[in-house]
């Protein structure tokens, strides 16, 4: 199972494509492969500096900044496709 993080902050145009892109692909895989959750930057700003985010929005999996601006659906397919493939899970 992926953790999904949106990094992301109130106002922000881009941030909201990044949350419905996350939802979309998410939700494509299935609730069985990943979950995911949207992390208010301003709320939790000490735990996204940990993780490395510098600007929003910012996609982390398992607590590692991965995309640090926002992918194509097909990037991010591809990132959590290779991701589940190595846990030995089966990608599509």
């Amino acid at each position: 199972m992926l953790k999904l993080e949106v990094f992301s902050s109130p106002g922000c145009g881009k941030c909201a494509q990044a949350k419905t892109l996350l939802k979309t692909v998410a939700e494509a895989l299935g609730p069985d492969k990943v979950t995911w959750r949207d992390v208010d930057i301003l709320e939790e700003m000490d735990y996204a500096v940990d993780v490395g985010v510098m600007s929003s929005p910012a996609i982390a999996i398992d607590g590692q900044l991965v995309f640090s601006s926002l992918p194509s659906a097909d990037e991010l397919r591809a990132e959590l496709s290779r991701r589940l493939g190595e846990a030995g899970g089966h990608a599509s």
